[in-house]
């Protein structure tokens, strides 16, 4: 150790620089660009979450097609979603929770599809998939 010291307080200020840069690449190196697939499973893993906690508009703004809708069909839709809930409630004392399973893509079609597993209050499980597409750099639910 003592020898370590000694070599490294006889360094240039150059030499010590590159020898950090060095020590420090492999750390940075790792760094991997975010998979699409893995990017649009939690963009709907994030609706689902809104529609979990009863935001229907933020879960509606989630649909490709939502900036294009006529507000009388927002409002429907928010209805839908509302009523959709409730009969949750009813039939299962509630949605409880939203896990994200897996995407696989579809070269064919141009979307991913995204797997995700619904908890519900009497302890059933149902799992959906929700295709999604992205648009101008956001992924949604089309």
């Amino acid at each position: 150790m003592k020898h370590i010291i000694t070599m490294i307080t006889h360094l240039k200020a150059k030499h010590l620089s590159v020898l950090c840069l060095l020590c420090l690449w492999p750390l940075t190196a790792c760094h991997e660009e975010p998979n699409p697939d893995d990017l649009a499973l939690q963009a709907a893993k994030g609706y689902y979450d809104e529609l979990l906690a009863g935001n229907y508009e933020a879960f509606l703004n989630g649909k490709a097609t939502a900036d294009s809708m006529p507000q009388n069909y927002r409002s429907q839709m928010v209805l839908v979603y509302r009523n959709y809930m409730e009969e949750q409630k009813e039939n299962h004392g509630g949605l409880h929770q939203v896990t994200a399973v897996r995407a696989q893509r579809d070269t064919t079609l141009h979307f991913t599809h995204a797997f995700l597993l619904l908890h519900f209050a009497d302890s059933t499980k149902e799992e959906i998939n929700i295709p999604m597409v992205e648009v101008k750099g956001q992924w949604k639910m089309k």
